[in-house]
């Protein structure tokens, strides 16, 4: 009896355990695990349907499962810096749980992989996009005349820009997409805001990424836009557009606007507008145009 009840108990512990897999998502980054005799596996189809099946047992017992992108390559560095041996079951668990805390993850909630993975391979392009961004905002270093870093300055800059996108848009599910040209990468974020059930606030982290977009393009003036939809029940959706400039955003006029929804951007042809959409000038965002008054000189 004693002995059940800890063999009971034990399982209760056990589902309180947080737990996260290690995925390789795609048959690139499965073969190049294959070399290693410690990987079971031998088909990526195989595997997958092994991890769902896991993720199922999981959520029946009641457990929280997260998933994280297993890259063999960063795998490959971690086992090097730590001394680890890359052929062991053991280190793969070491860097999964090291991912787990600073890589993207999602979390399963019973929904097929095939739906799963390409929220989670989004989410990575979103962190790496981030990061990309950050790090182009910190080589700009101080301005030369006043001292001021020019990449903080930029972000604070894109940041009201934002809230006064926002402020100004009408009511309603706002989708906002920025987009910076290379080289030697194009840069885009986008940024989901819905106030129509009183939501005004985006998500955080979306704002994060979407602010530092917004503001490489403020500072290195690169060519790049922003573009803001619009959609309430019963209501037309609405499109407006700016072009980034120095330390700016310049409206798009309506043409301009149908122009760039109408235009296929890879052979240039026309595109038929879509039906129930208004292309418009965007609100006054009522803010002084042109370089930050604190960097004119």
């Amino acid at each position: 009896m004693a002995y059940t009840d800890h063999r009971t108990l034990r399982r209760v512990v056990r589902r309180e355990i947080a737990g996260t897999i290690g995925l390789l998502a795609d048959e690139h980054d499965f073969r190049a695990m294959r070399h290693y005799r410690s990987f079971a596996f031998d088909d990526h189809a195989t595997y997958l349907r092994h991890v769902e099946a896991v993720l199922r047992t999981r959520a029946l017992q009641g457990s929280h499962t997260t998933l994280a992108l297993f890259d063999p390559e960063e795998y490959t560095e971690f086992c090097r810096e730590t001394g680890l041996d890359p052929d062991s079951r053991s280190s793969r668990t070491r860097f999964t749980a090291e991912i787990a805390t600073t890589g993207p993850t999602v979390l399963y909630e019973g929904q097929p992989l095939a739906d799963l993975l390409p929220t989670l391979v989004d989410e990575a392009v979103r962190r790496a996009t981030w990061e990309y961004a950050a790090t182009l905002l910190a080589r700009l270093g101080p301005c030369a005349s006043c001292g001021e870093d020019l990449g903080r300055a930029a972000f604070a800059r894109a940041s009201r820009l934002l809230a006064r996108i926002l402020d100004t848009a009408p009511p309603g599910d706002r989708h906002l997409v920025c987009s910076v040209s290379g080289p030697p990468e194009a840069l885009t974020a986008v940024l989901h805001a819905d106030d129509s059930a009183g939501r005004g606030e985006p998500d955080a982290a979306e704002a994060l990424e979407f602010t530092t977009v917004l503001a490489v393009g403020l500072a290195t003036e690169r060519p790049g836009g922003l573009v803001m939809r619009t959609s309430s029940p019963g209501a037309h959706d609405r499109v407006h557009g700016w072009r980034l400039r120095a330390h700016g955003l310049e409206p798009l006029t309506a043409g301009e606007v149908f122009d760039a929804y109408c235009t296929d951007v890879e052979s240039g042809d026309l595109i038929a507008p879509e039906s129930n959409v208004d292309y418009c000038a965007p609100p006054d965002l009522g803010e002084e145009e042109g370089p930050d008054p604190a960097h004119r000189h």
